[in-house]
């Protein structure tokens, strides 16, 4: 025999932007950093990956307030969506 399951909980709100634009000042201070610390040659390599991380930083925060209103949106127009 097994136990009925229980109804799964709401999703929890989160503040994505927040998140992304926390982890692109992260990668700026990080680049920052690397770049008072002066590198290598062969460790320069370093100075992309910061600059990477802070486009896909500003990349997220232009997509995911887009992202967050198209899946209201979608929710508002579903059947029962506006509970």
């Amino acid at each position: 025999m097994s136990r009925a399951r229980r109804p799964d909980p709401p999703p929890m709100p989160t503040d994505d932007v927040r998140i992304a634009l926390g982890g692109t000042i992260a990668w700026a201070v990080a680049l920052v950093v690397l770049l008072i610390a002066g590198l290598p040659a062969d460790d320069r390599w370093w100075l992309w990956v910061c600059a990477a991380g802070i486009g896909i930083g500003l990349f997220a925060l232009w997509y995911v307030p887009r992202l967050q209103a198209g899946r209201a949106r979608a929710e508002a127009r579903r059947p029962g969506g506006e509970d």
